[in-house]
């Protein structure tokens, strides 16, 4: 029997929420201060991916000008009721504070493929807003609350309301249906079977210890009574978890929880759910890695972020679900297809496909256009690599710790504020910036630009170009220690640096990440407000190992 190796969305796709339409499964997963919002990825057989679409892409329905790192789209919830699809999610903009914003939305569509209906608000109690539809027609939204006073009354808690099948307005109070002051929950999403409703929500944050618990109740204002399996390994103070990894840190699927179940034609049950994968302790010469950081001192780095990954669901006698083998999410699951290997990906700029992103805003012809006779994508240097407002950049997610990275371009600039390159990046204030530029003093040149937590270093000289040849600028990852080079026209590469340590660009490292991933990012800068350009000729990203599972000497 073939089998679907876990994580399923590799990189950057956290908080899935999955459906299924007749033969066709949909899964969205949170895109932050990512543009368009909301990533639908889109399988017939829940083995093979691909990158389907957005569903906010009005930038008049989605405005993510200035919001912060890793605020913007949190944890959307996809339904789909006789023949409506629901799409409730969060907008954050304001989150490294105690009271900051939720503000949650509803749109619906008729298809997939949109159009989707204008955005109607919703109550804003926390995030992480699920709509459960139940057989009589009625709608309920639950969702957790945020509680921003000190200290806090609750750890943990979840409301539910009705909501109006039309308007999406209250109907009646909210009504509190788990508070605890030992474990929190979020994430929740509510499903109905054989009279009961189970409540499945994400536990015990988004680390290492996060997990995945389940309460149920015959009325689905409750009360609810949590699960408490009998078969697992629990230390005191820890959520009673059918899906963890906490009791295994030495397994190399971490940070596993916040779930959403799915059944086949078949009638078979499957959950997909957040997992992560950490990054080796050693260099390679086997010689630890500096891992201290004043946030989280030791902790270990997952630079691709937190990702998808499915378990078979199985019911036992009692009616209470189990992950299938056990509460670790499975490296290998069965389910009888074939796997497509995708691992070399070549750009296509006369059409960009879905694996692409910008940063808050959507890449009009005022950032870039394809020049057809040139068969170019023309990029305009907009404001910094920093700024929150305009810039011109667009980004796919990484996928696994081994990769390579190759850009060509042709770009002639001024002076020193115009920039055009490369860049491998966890966040505006952390990254990795190959880049083309001109120095007064040497003119056009090439050069290393390292930013970590808003401190700046070059890594190597001005290295002076005397040539208007195409620049291949290229980056090669060893378990995220990076090797960058370049080379002119159809010469030889020539390496700038190598075994960079990478590893900070992770939600462990950065002080305001948290949640995104590292992303592999083409951009242009003009900081003079002239719009210079640059000429995209070709991109190619490879997967270098075929191995979906890094697991080395390090996790021990």
């Amino acid at each position: 029997m073939a089998k679907a190796t876990n994580p399923i969305l590799r990189g950057f796709n956290p908080d899935p929420s999955i459906i299924r339409v007749g033969d066709d499964y949909y899964i969205a997963t949170s895109t932050f201060e990512w543009w368009p919002g909301v990533k639908i990825s889109h399988s017939r057989d829940l083995v093979n991916w691909t990158d389907y679409g957005y569903i906010l892409t009005d930038s008049k329905k989605l405005d993510l000008r200035g919001v912060g790192i890793t605020q913007g789209i949190w944890a959307p919830c996809l339904t789909y009721n006789n023949g409506i699809f629901y799409l409730c999610y969060t907008v954050i903009k304001a989150y490294y504070v105690n009271m900051y914003d939720t503000e949650n939305f509803i749109v619906t569509s008729a298809s997939i493929d949109g159009p989707w209906s204008d955005p109607v608000k919703i109550d804003g109690f926390g995030f992480d807003p699920s709509l459960f539809h139940d057989d009589d027609g009625r709608k309920y939204l639950v969702s957790m609350v945020t509680d921003h006073r000190v200290p806090k009354k609750y750890q943990g808690r979840l409301l539910i309301e009705e909501l109006d099948s039309k308007t999406f307005q209250r109907i009646g109070d909210a009504k509190e249906i788990y508070s605890s002051s030992e474990i929190f929950l979020e994430g929740p999403h509510i499903l109905k079977k054989d009279g009961w409703y189970y409540l499945f929500a994400a536990d015990t944050g988004t680390g290492e210890g996060h997990g995945e618990s389940v309460l149920r109740s015959r009325n689905v204002f409750g009360p609810y009574e949590m699960h408490h399996p009998s078969y697992i390994k629990r230390s005191p103070g820890e959520a009673w978890s059918i899906l963890t990894s906490i009791q295994n840190p030495n397994y190399p699927l971490q940070k596993s929880g916040h779930g959403c179940v799915v059944t086949t034609p078949e009638g078979e049950w499957y959950m997909v759910h957040i997992t992560a994968r950490p990054s080796d302790r050693y260099n390679p010469e086997g010689e630890a890695r500096v891992l201290n950081h004043p946030r989280f001192p030791g902790a270990r780095r997952y630079p691709l972020g937190r990702e998808t990954s499915i378990v078979h669901l199985i019911w036992d006698d009692d009616g209470w679900p189990r992950v299938d083998g056990g509460v670790l999410p499975p490296i290998e699951v069965p389910i009888n297809v074939e796997k497509k290997e995708q691992d070399v990906y070549v750009a296509d700029f006369s059409s960009l496909d879905a694996s692409w992103q910008s940063l808050r805003v959507p890449m009009t012809e005022h950032y870039m256009k394809y020049i057809s006779d040139k068969k170019v994508l023309r990029m305009y240097g907009r404001s910094g690599i920093s700024n929150y407002f305009s810039q011109t950049l667009i980004a796919r997610r990484i996928e696994e710790m081994d990769f390579s990275a190759e850009l060509t371009l042709s770009f002639e600039p001024e002076c020193f504020k115009q920039m055009s390159g490369l860049a491998v990046m966890y966040d505006t204030d952390n990254y990795f910036y190959l880049h083309i530029t001109h120095d007064e003093d040497i003119g056009k040149c090439i050069t290393l630009l390292k930013a970590e937590n808003k401190k700046y270093e070059y890594l190597t000289p001005y290295i002076k170009i005397d040539s208007n040849e195409p620049i291949t600028l290229k980056v090669c990852s060893n378990n995220f220690y990076f090797t960058f080079s370049y080379k002119l026209g159809n010469s030889e590469y020539v390496e700038l640096v190598s075994n960079l340590d990478g590893s900070f660009l992770s939600d462990e490292a950065c002080f305001e990440g948290w949640f995104t991933g590292s992303m592999i990012a083409i951009c242009t800068q003009d900081l003079t407000g002239r719009g210079l350009y640059s000429d995209i000729f070709a991109f190619k990203y490879e997967n270098l190992k075929n191995a979906y599972i890094h697991q080395k000497k390090a996790l021990l």
